[in-house]
């Protein structure tokens, strides 16, 4: 079995729509699904069960609702990322999720392009909240000077892009191609797909040229970082 293949656990009580997300998602090259659950209590168990890598989670789940179920996995299992889907978007059920510890938040109706995408953002370590999240997030908490580590967890455009992004970002800005970056972070290049669709999500521009004439502007990646990526290239020759 591939080493990079991403093990997922849905979590849905509605039949019917996770059905077609298994149809989805199984047509996905380097996804697999382990279990498919209907309940928050079950999903606690499976957590226990499974080596995972991203649990998918509905928030209005009978029993134990997802915000609850979301918590007792994290923690039992801190590492493991949460990625919540539901038609929910109420903004009291979006900071708790916060709070609970979820990596992400997608409404249903989204692509299967975009589930996907955020699917392996969140098993490569980064955030994935859509703008109806973050815009009641920043709302809540940006007047709670207690809850401002919380808020820079969200992946939003308006925050600043992280030291792995600003690599990447760095390379990219030198020409380099993703099978080029892959070899020089020594990551793969499915990785480094992740990252640069975040990169130009955060910035709102169309396109990675433009992502990194954009960030050397404002000074998100600077010149000294392009020369060091430069030389980490060339020592990657030898």
């Amino acid at each position: 079995m591939p080493s990079n293949l991403l093990r997922l656990l849905l979590v849905e009580d509605d039949e019917l729509f996770c059905l077609g997300l298994q149809v989805k998602l199984q047509q996905e090259t380097g996804l697999e699904i382990v279990a498919e659950v209907g309940d928050g209590e079950t999903a606690v168990e499976m957590v226990k069960r499974y080596s995972l890598d991203v649990v998918l989670l509905d928030i209005g789940l009978p029993g134990m609702g997802g915000i609850e179920a979301c918590r007792q996995i994290k923690q039992q299992n801190p590492q493991l990322p949460v990625l919540v889907l539901t038609s929910h978007s109420q903004q009291s059920l979006i900071t708790r999720l916060v709070e609970a510890g979820a990596q992400g938040y997608c409404l249903k109706g989204i692509s299967a392009e975009v589930l996907v995408l955020a699917i392996r953002s969140v098993a490569a370590g980064a955030s994935w909240w859509d703008q109806t999240a973050t815009t009641e997030i920043r709302a809540k908490f940006e007047h709670n000077p207690a809850a401002a580590n919380t808020a820079r967890n969200i992946d939003e455009s308006t925050l600043p892009l992280t030291q792995r992004e600003q690599e990447i970002l760095a390379l990219v800005a030198t020409g380099r191609a993703n099978q080029e970056i892959a070899e020089i972070l020594y990551i793969t290049p499915g990785t480094v797909r992740v990252h640069v669709h975040a990169i130009i999500r955060k910035l709102g521009v169309r396109d990675r040229t433009q992502a990194a004439v954009l960030a050397i502007q404002k000074q998100w990646i600077t010149a000294e970082l392009l020369v060091q990526q430069n030389d980490k290239s060339a020592k990657s020759l030898f």
